[in-house]
């Protein structure tokens, strides 16, 4: 029996809902996880920093060695579209409307084969759901994390749908009853499970290298930003598991996250134990940047 909701969704060139979309189970996305993915915010029904989140695809995209099937212009299509459905399913107006836009382009349908097939045409799949901030009590009082090695593949640049190690990594949390897994590769911070970290020492918000071992999330850009606008000092590096431990503060960003500060780290408090003015500088930034009209 079918128990998905009837919801909007884009299957290879037809709007169609979720309960009804089906993909051959020799799509390569299906049999080996061979395609990348993107998840755009969608504030008051406009997606948030789409033009940065079709970059990151194209990255993605041509580390798969596939092109693009779609302009940006065409992604910006359907995504509207379901945007206004999906706001219409669930009786509310698109204009009021605060989602999550899921991208996903796989190689395709071909026999079972580890070579890369050439020509074939790629499955291409667009949903949205409501998206689920962080709780008032969450941002006040902070959050939960553990920490654990870093256990992944050494493409961590590519926002690949082959995601078991993420799970892995989040069920850790999970298990542990914290929101989120810190994760260290050789003694540095990498990444989450399924967000940036960030480190706040003396004022100044530092965070891994932009290389192969973490994805550049969309918020990476971002922060840079608000940090300039906000007289913030900003730093890339590598960042000793010490550091972290002796951090003022630590941050949290994923696109359903926003910023969200972490208070305690495998049982320890962080700085004083409290969401600190750095977070909150950064918050109320991200507050203004999602008013402002997004490309």
């Amino acid at each position: 029996m079918n128990t998905l909701p009837d919801l909007p969704c884009y299957l290879n060139g037809e709007f169609t809902s979720l309960k009804d979309a089906k993909i051959s189970v020799l799509d390569r996305g299906f049999i080996f996880g061979d395609g990348v993915y993107e998840v755009v915010p969608v504030y008051g029904g406009q997606p948030f920093r789409f033009a940065q989140h079709m970059a990151r695809l194209d990255r993605s995209l041509r580390e798969l060695r596939m092109a693009n099937p779609l302009t940006h212009a065409q992604w910006r299509e359907i995504a509207l579209k379901l945007i206004a459905d999906f706001a219409r399913s669930t009786g509310t107006s698109a204009e009021k409307s605060d989602q999550l836009v899921y991208i996903q382009v796989t190689r395709g349908v071909a026999m079972r084969d580890h070579v890369m097939p050439q020509d074939i045409p790629p499955t291409v799949f667009v949903m949205t759901n409501v998206m689920k901030l962080p709780t008032e009590a969450q941002r006040s009082q902070g959050v939960a994390c553990v920490t654990a090695d870093d256990f992944r593949w050494q493409k961590a640049h590519i926002k690949s749908v082959s995601l078991l190690g993420a799970v892995f990594a989040r069920q850790i949390s999970a298990d542990a009853g914290a929101l989120e897994t810190v994760m260290f590769r050789d003694g540095f911070l990498s990444e989450a499970a399924a967000s940036n970290v960030w480190v706040v020492k003396h004022g100044v918000v530092m965070g891994p290298p932009k290389d192969h071992l973490v994805l550049e999330g969309i918020r990476y850009g971002l922060i840079e930003e608000l940090c300039r606008a906000g007289g913030i000092g900003f730093e890339l590096r590598r960042l000793a598991r010490s550091e972290v431990f002796g951090a003022d503060e630590l941050i949290l960003s994923s696109a359903t996250k926003e910023v969200l500060p972490i208070t305690t780290l495998d049982g320890q408090p962080v700085g004083n134990g409290r969401p600190g003015p750095i977070y909150a500088q950064l918050h109320a930034g991200y507050q203004c940047a999602k008013q402002e009209p997004s490309p």
